[in-house]
Parts: structure tokens; C-alpha cells; sequence
């Protein structure tokens, strides 16, 4: 495992191991409060990994083969013993999988156990990514002093309550995640991995979508059931989320975050809720989506490591963004930064965007078809997501782009965005998305951050408040700011049917014409928070 050794430490930039030479026991048995025992594997360097700081992952996704050596052998290299364990129902441990559910009681009894074990020292960090950070949270307030930091990456407390707001409904995330979670323990998985993407992704397009989980995947799922049956409101999802738990951390966090993760909002508002509490918490926000956050392991060794040594971690600021357009990491004290005001650009007639309130002006007018609704490009998602060039979509009939005149400066955008958009459809149902992009010098336009707003009597003019995925982002001089309106990002976001139909059976399909206002009494604009740069 030299080579493997040697290319993670190229990949992700990190400094020579202080051995390669590991060994693994697994399949260990963790015993729960139920008589369930759960499987885990746990990496040392062969000789004196005993008594070092040990690094807990749990995950539902498995603990052997590639996937294991990414998590493990860069920190097992560099100073910890690490422990990977799986979730309840997945790779050999006991019992059912119940999705995010039982990681509470299950995360603390494998604390409890980890503290006990004759190999264990004095210090225990949490680590892991997505799910394996959403777990972390799940125990975050009642941690043994042995905890000394976690590392929460492209994760929240409340992990599936973001894609179920009934107001904006996700479907690409909580559905491929689902169908993945049923698929990943078959025979041949890796070598049916691309038909399985094929099929889910044409699944995703049933009608009614209660049959998406047979479609995907050949058998019902309770979990993509749930999806489908309760919204974010719904008290069904209130064991999953943890944010209660959040202000009463004990220790030391670092969160890494991408602005292009499906997390982002959730997770910046975990940490202010840790600054707010006067907590010791960090924050790291990268150029990334879900998996590329590249920082993980830094963090695990800079920060996790250094606490679990009784050390203050090398000093830096509290929040260190990627500022896009820049291409420059910059530190700040607090999220959102201080020195940001907002700033509306109102959409103009003709496809303009400025600082000017709009004249009087006809609504721009478009149709949206839920048959072939408009696409997602780029933006947030698991793995077709980022910064991409727009100009296929613009170019589609169903969506409106407004733009500024050639920036004669630098305009820096650090953030929360939001966009008020007067509009109006055909039928009561209807979706608001916008988009904000720069568009270069040669006219390319590239994604920056989006949201969407699902509305119910849309077939009356009013108001519709849109919250944009967070950013920082420099628009430099000689490029453009624009805005896209559409009705759809199919399928980050359910398609909107047009009829109000519940989203599991709803299986008619309505065309809708819809009409964007920008004038005097209904002045559309985005909102940036905005620090010019002279």
C-alpha cells in the first residue's frame, strides 16, 4: 500500500507519514444498549499505535477496500489510531438500517465502549464527512471528556431537512441518495455502478414518484417512502435533527464546508450557532462540492490532532473563505463577515441589470413545461455539481437572463444572497428559480450560486422571496453580473406539476405561462451583500 500511501499524501497535499507501515484488525464487535453488535475496524501503525489519539468515523457506507484507506490511512500515517465503524443494518453490523435515526443511542454507546479498550489512550476526535459528520452532532452534547474536537466536513445537524422544505422540495439528493443506500451492499456493485447511475437518473423522471424507489432500484424503500410522504415540517423528521445540540457542544469544531456543497446553508448556520454560544469553533469554506473537500484531513491533523494532544492548534482566523473570482483564501472573524451591505440590482427591461430602479416596462414572458423542464447545470449537487459554463441553458426559451453593463471595478460578494422577484402565472402553482452568474470578458457565463422558491397562488402578481445558496464571489472588472429566472432546475429540484398535487402521486403534468415584472411599482432585484474593491 506504498503507492496508495504516496498518492493521498500528493492529492491531498499533506506531510510525510511519520510511518507506512499499518496494520488493521477488523471486524471488531461494539456491543449496544439493544444486544446489537456493530462492526468496526480499527487502524494503527504496527508497532506503537496503542495509547496514541484515536480518531472515530463512523459511516454507513463500509469500512474495507478503497473507501476505508481514503478515510483512514492518511491519519493513521500522521499520528492517530482510527476506528471505522459501521452503521447499524450496513456492511455485517447487526440490526436494521433505519436511515439517521439511531445514530443518537448507537453513537453513544460505541463512545462508550472506544474509552474502555485496553489499545485506548486519552483523547477521542470526531471526524468524518456528510453523514459520518451528521453523527457527530447526533452525540455532540453529551460527549466523555475523552472527546477533544470534532471535525463535522460538508455536513449539518439537521442533515435531510434542507432537501423536504415544501417550499423548494429537493428530489435529486434524498432519491440518488436512497437508491444508493439499497444498491450499495450488492454483488458486482463497482462493476454496475454506471448502469445503476443510468437507472436511477431515469427514475428520477417517474410519475407517480412513490414508485421511483422500484424504478431505481427494484424494491420499495421505507426511507425514499418517508421522503416522499413528509415535509421538512412534518414531525416525523424531528429525531434526525440535532441543532438543539449544537450550542451545547463541549469541545473545540472545525467545520469544512464547499460553496457548492448540497449542506452549505445548514452548516454556516451551525457555526454561528457555536460562535454565538461563545464555543471554539472554526470554519473552513472551499471552492468544492459535496466530494471534493480537500481540507478534511489537513484539519483532522492541524486541529483534531492538536487538541487530542493537550496543544493549541497553529493560530488563524475563526472563518477562512475561498473568495471565488479572486481565487484567494482570506480570512474573516465571523460569518456572514463584517463590511457587507446589501446592495439591490433591479432587472431592467431589454435583459439589463442595475443599481437603478427599473422604468416602466412590459413583464418579460416565458413558458415552462414540466414535460421537459429546465435543467440543472452545474451548481449544488452529490456529483454533477460546480461551477459550469451556462451557455446551453441561457440559450433555452424557459429561461430569463438579466446583466449588468461591464463592471468599471472590482465588486466583491460575501454573503447571504437573496432575490425578490414580482411574478406572475398562469396556473396557482408555480416555481421561481434565479441564478446568479459572472460572465466573463469573451461572454461566458459561469454559475456563481442559486436558489429556488415554490409559490402557491401564483396566478396572482406578488412578491416571491428567493434565498440563494451563500457565497463569496469577486466579480472583477471587465466582466458581468447576470441573473437567470426560470421555473425550474430539474433535477436538483422536483419539477413543479402545476396542479398542487401532492409530490409522491401526483402524475399530471401542467404547462404554465409565467411573467416576470420590472417596473416602478414591482421592482425585481437580487440582493448581494457587496464590498466594492478599489
Amino acid at each position: 500500500m506504498s503507492l496508495m500511501s504516496r498518492v493521498l499524501q500528493r492529492q491531498q497535499k499533506l506531510s510525510e507519514p511519520q510511518t507506512r507501515r499499518l496494520r488493521v484488525d477488523r471486524n471488531l464487535l461494539v456491543p449496544m444498549r439493544d444486544g446489537v453488535d456493530l462492526l468496526a475496524d480499527r487502524w494503527a501503525p504496527r508497532d506503537g499505535g496503542d495509547g496514541l489519539p484515536t480518531a472515530l468515523i463512523r459511516s454507513p457506507y463500509g469500512r474495507s477496500g478503497l473507501y476505508g484507506t481514503l478515510m483512514a490511512r492518511p491519519l493513521a500515517e500522521r499520528g492517530y489510531q482510527v476506528l471505522i465503524q459501521s452503521a447499524r443494518g450496513s456492511f455485517g453490523s447487526g440490526g436494521v438500517m433505519d436511515p439517521l435515526r439511531q445514530e443518537r443511542e448507537d453513537g453513544l454507546d460505541t463512545l462508550d465502549w472506544v474509552v474502555k479498550e485496553p489499545w485506548f489512550g486519552e483523547a477521542l476526535v470526531l471526524y468524518g464527512a456528510s453523514y459520518m459528520g451528521m453523527v457527530q452532532w447526533a452525540v455532540a452534547d453529551s460527549l466523555p471528556a475523552q472527546v477533544k474536537a470534532m471535525i463535522p466536513v460538508v455536513t449539518e445537524s439537521a442533515l435531510t431537512r434542507e432537501f423536504l422544505r415544501a417550499d423548494g422540495r429537493s428530489l435529486e439528493v434524498p432519491l440518488e441518495w436512497g437508491a444508493m443506500v439499497a444498491t450499495q451492499e450488492r454483488p458486482l456493485r463497482l462493476l454496475r455502478m454506471n448502469a445503476q447511475t443510468k437507472k436511477t437518473a431515469r427514475a428520477l423522471r417517474t410519475l407517480p414518484l412513490s414508485g421511483f424507489d422500484v424504478a431505481a432500484t427494484g424494491e420499495q424503500s421505507q426511507y425514499v417512502q418517508d421522503v416522499l410522504a413528509h415535509d421538512a415540517a412534518d414531525p416525523h423528521w424531528d429525531r434526525l435533527d440535532h441543532t438543539h445540540r449544537v450550542a451545547a457542544t463541549s469541545v473545540p469544531v472545525s467545520s469544512v464546508a464547499g460553496w457548492y456543497d448540497i449542506f452549505l446553508p445548514g452548516q454556516l448556520r451551525d457555526f454561528r450557532i457555536l460562535q454565538d454560544a461563545g464555543r471554539t469553533a472554526r470554519l473552513t469554506v472551499g471552492p468544492w462540492t459535496h466530494t471534493q473537500p480537500v481540507a478534511a484531513t489537513s484539519e483532522a491533523l492541524g486541529f483534531g490532532l492538536a487538541y487530542a494532544r493537550g496543544e493549541e492548534p497553529a493560530e488563524r482566523a475563526p472563518v477562512r473563505l475561498f473568495v471565488m473570482g479572486q481565487d484567494e483564501w482570506r480570512d474573516f472573524e465571523s460569518w456572514p463577515p463584517a463590511g457587507y451591505e446589501p446592495q439591490r440590482l433591479h432587472l431592467q427591461a431589454d435583459g439589463g441589470l442595475a443599481a437603478d430602479l427599473p422604468a416602466e416596462s412590459a413583464p418579460d414572458e416565458y413558458r415552462y413545461d414540466p414535460a421537459d423542464p429546465t435543467p440543472a447545470a452545474g451548481g449544488i449537487s452529490i456529483s454533477n455539481g460546480g461551477r459550469v459554463e451556462n451557455g446551453t441553458l441561457e440559450a433555452r426559451p424557459d429561461v430569463l437572463t438579466y446583466t449588468t453593463d461591464v463592471l468599471e471595478e472590482d465588486v466583491e460578494v460575501v454573503g447571504e444572497v437573496s432575490a425578490e422577484v414580482w411574478f406572475r402565472s398562469s396556473l396557482a402553482h408555480a416555481d421561481v428559480f434565479v441564478r446568479l452568474c459572472d460572465v466573463d470578458a469573451d461572454g461566458r457565463s459561469f454559475n456563481v450560486c442559486d436558489g429556488l422558491a415554490t409559490l402557491a397562488g401564483a396566478d396572482e402578481l406578488s412578491q416571491a422571496t428567493v434565498t440563494l445558496w451563500p457565497t463569496a464571489h469577486r466579480f472583477r472588472r471587465g466582466h458581468r453580473i447576470r441573473v437567470q429566472v426560470s421555473s425550474g432546475a430539474f433535477p436538483r429540484f422536483a419539477r413543479n406539476t402545476g396542479t398542487g398535487e401532492a409530490i409522491a402521486s401526483a402524475t399530471t403534468l401542467l404547462a404554465a405561462d409565467q411573467a416576470v415584472h420590472h417596473d416602478p411599482e414591482h421592482p425585481s432585484a437580487v440582493i448581494l451583500p457587496v464590498r466594492s474593491a478599489r
